[in-house]
This record gives structure tokens, sequence and C-alpha cells, in this order.
């Protein structure tokens, strides 16, 4: 297993063909994308939909022979690309073939655990906290996403004037939601809008952001909570400005059920303060301890105004890429001639 660091080195992939197999999922795209961009390569999307016996067999079953795999015409065909990434169990299948079809001309690479053997992927990321290791195993706290600090400085200079015209301190707030191990009991609920309702008083300006798991009662209760006060608050509706609550805000509360929200809020350098709903499980608690001893985040305290601090951002993006970049090479230092 691999504990990833930064390098300064070549970029050997820089500009080359790299695929990435999806299933449609928007937050997996993210993660392949964010590793794809910072490889510099050039990425192909490539979605797949299994359905039936092919579906329910996924990761370890096969390719649908209907798919062509290999043959011409067919969307997976030659000439391979140098680099392919993947992410969820419904992809596991075309990595897998693509590895035994291309061989050495194409680096494959899985993101998250598939539960599938090591020779699935010539490499796999999976974040700290999962429990997956190997010699082709490597490990980042937050996942990869595309949130860099050129792209934040991209995102602030061009802010909608719904953020640009709210007071400081902005206040990003995440909410996730119940899953399988945290809950969101009425006194959460009530607990959270109550710090929230705080914060609005004290003249921050809030920027709330709802996901698909949010209860409605929450929505409904910080609208009510915060309403009249200077705040944007996103209940799915329009566009999302997920992307600008990033790059503006200068302090996160965060539910503690998201680990990419707390994560991607960590790439900024700003204090993140995790909200944590009853519930939580020894996985969620190894993730948290690791991001508070990095120093980005501190459970959320109830009281106003919030405890600023520093940090150094984290982007586990370009720690992926400058693993593979340096795999990548090994090989085609130890088998000259693979590269096309």
């Amino acid at each position: 297993m691999t504990e990833l660091k930064p390098l300064q080195q070549l970029r050997p992939l820089e500009g080359r063909t790299a695929w990435i197999i999806s299933d449609g999922k928007a937050g997996h795209e993210v993660q392949c994308l964010g590793v794809a961009e910072a490889l510099g390569v050039r990425a192909e999307i490539k979605r797949v939909s299994l359905k039936g016996l092919y579906r329910l067999t996924a990761p370890w079953g096969p390719v649908p022979p209907a798919e062509r795999f290999g043959q011409l015409g067919s969307n997976f065909a030659a000439p391979w690309p140098a680099l392919a990434l993947a992410t969820g169990r419904l992809t596991t299948p075309y990595i897998r073939a693509l590895k035994r079809q291309a061989g050495l001309a194409t680096f494959t690479v899985i993101l998250l655990d598939p539960r599938t053997n090591a020779r699935s992927a010539d490499l796999f990321w999976v974040p700290e906290h999962d429990s997956r290791r190997g010699p082709n195993v490597v490990t980042t706290l937050t996942s990869p996403h595309g949130y860099t600090q050129q792209h934040l400085a991209e995102l602030r200079a061009a802010s909608p004037p719904s953020i640009a015209a709210l007071p400081k301190p902005r206040i990003a707030v995440l909410l996730g939601g119940p899953n399988s191990v945290y809950r969101f009991a009425p006194a959460d609920l009530d607990r959270l809008t109550r710090v929230l309702a705080a914060l609005s008083r004290a003249g921050a300006g809030l920027m709330i952001t709802a996901s698909r798991r949010t209860p409605a009662k929450l929505v409904a209760s910080i609208d009510a909570a915060t309403a009249g006060t200077p705040r944007l608050l996103w209940d799915g509706l329009g566009a999302n400005p997920y992307p600008s609550i990033l790059a503006n805000a200068d302090a996160f509360i965060v539910t503690a059920d998201s680990v990419n929200m707390a994560g991607e809020a960590a790439a900024t350098g700003k204090p993140v303060h995790i909200f944590k709903p009853s519930g939580g499980s020894e996985k969620f608690d190894r993730f948290h301890a690791a991001l508070e001893a990095h120093g980005a985040s501190r459970p959320l305290e109830i009281a106003a105004p919030l405890a600023t601090w520093s940090y150094e951002p984290l982007d586990s993006a370009r720690l992926i890429a400058d693993e593979i970049q340096r795999r990548w090479r090994i090989r085609a230092e130890l088998l000259p001639g693979f590269v096309s």
C-alpha cells in the first residue's frame, strides 16, 4: 500500500488520451474528471448501463456480448487509450476487459473499492478510512475532485450577484442527510437550526445548499429560522450554486454524513465545522479524526461567531495523479517501446 505524498515531476501522460468509464453517476464522474484534469490528459467519457443479469453480477461478471468489446465499430475498440479510469461496480467489468485486451498499452485505474481482486486493474485508489490495502492500492485522506486553487480563484472572480451581495463572513452550510449510519432526529434538526439562526442574527451571510438526502423538514426549519436575513438558500431548484459557494466561503458547516462535501470544503484551506447528527460508525469516525488531525476541521460548537483557523488545502486529485504518473513512467522505463 502506498500513502501518497506530493511529487514535483514531469507529466508524461499529459496530452494523451484517457477513457473515463462511467455508470452515469455524477459523483463518480467528478472523481475521475478531477484526476484526469490533474494529469492533463484528453478525457473521453464512455458511459455504460448494465441491465438484467449483467447488472446483478457486476463487478465480478462479464461485459455483455452485445457491447462487442474490442471489435471494430464498438464503443470500446482500438486504438487503446494510454489511461483508463473507472468508478463504481458497474464499470468494473469494462475496466477488467480493457486491461485484458489492451495489455500494457493502457494503464488501468479503479477509484473506490468494487470488492474485486487486485488483478482487475493496475492501480486502485481508496480513501484512507476504507479498509482495502495492497501493493497496487493508494490512499488519500479525501476524495478527488476538480476544485483546485486555480479553479476556485476563477470561480471567485465570477461570483454571481446573489453571493457577492452577502455580508462577510460568508458561511457555507453544506447539508447532507440520513444514510445507513447517521440519523437526523428531530433534536438534531433543532440543534442545527438554532446554530444557523444565531449566526444569521450575528450578521453572517449564510450560503445554504441541500442535497438529495436532506430532509425537507430541515430545509423548512432553516428557511423559517433565517428568513429576512441576508442569505442564499438553494433547495434543489434552478442552477446549482455549489461551486461558487465553495469558492466564496470564509468558513464551512458540513454535516458529518457527507465525506465528499467535507473533503471538497477542505480543498479551500478555510475552517470546516462538522455538525454530527445522531449515529455514526467507526469508518466515519476514522475519516473525521484524520480530517481534524490535518487541521482542516473541528466539531461545530453551538456558539457565534465561529472560530477561525487555517491549514494546508487538501488536493487528493493531484496526489493520485502524481502516483499514476510515477507508475506509468516506471512501466515505460522497464518496457521501452510499449508507448504508442
